[in-house]
């Protein structure tokens, strides 16, 4: 998140805290008809800023809430991307993201049997949305991680 708030001119640290803590209610509310209804209302009840609330409620397709702010496109785009990015890690040798190549991502997301949980039609909807090819947001994405990959352990 904080790698497109620079692309797009956004606020970094409002940026990266929503990405951070989007799906903060999924465990006790994982269904459709709670997650993430639930936990922004939560944050709407403790102050959190609306654009924040909005963009978590539009990384939900079926919210019905209209992903209309770069902040709301971004972290819809990057929410299935991401945990394609840590399955591909996964899988290498030494399961870290610096054998990882956006290459290789794209070759995983081609394979219907790898990381079956992770929706490509979201990924591929999210670039769309961004105005990116989906080389340059597998680009961005992945190298957003591999230079955090200290504190994320891989």
């Amino acid at each position: 998140m904080r790698a497109y708030a620079r692309k797009l001119q956004g606020n970094e640290e409002l940026w990266g805290v929503t990405g951070l803590i989007h799906d903060f209610d999924y465990e006790k509310h994982p269904t459709t008809a709670e997650h993430p209804l639930v936990g922004c209302r939560i944050l709407e009840e403790r102050g959190y800023p609306r654009e924040m609330v909005e963009a978590i409620l539009g990384h939900a397709s079926y919210s019905g809430t209209p992903r209309t702010t770069p902040m709301a496109k971004a972290l819809f785009a990057v929410d299935e991307l991401c945990g394609l990015v840590t399955a591909t890690a996964l899988v290498q040798p030494n399961k870290t993201l610096a054998e990882v190549t956006a290459d290789s991502v794209l070759k995983k997301m081609r394979s219907k049997g790898f990381a079956r949980g992770v929706n490509r039609e979201d990924i591929e909807r999210g670039a769309a949305e961004l105005g990116v090819s989906l080389e340059e947001h597998v680009g961005t994405v992945l190298a957003a991680l591999q230079g955090a990959s200290g504190a994320l352990g891989l």
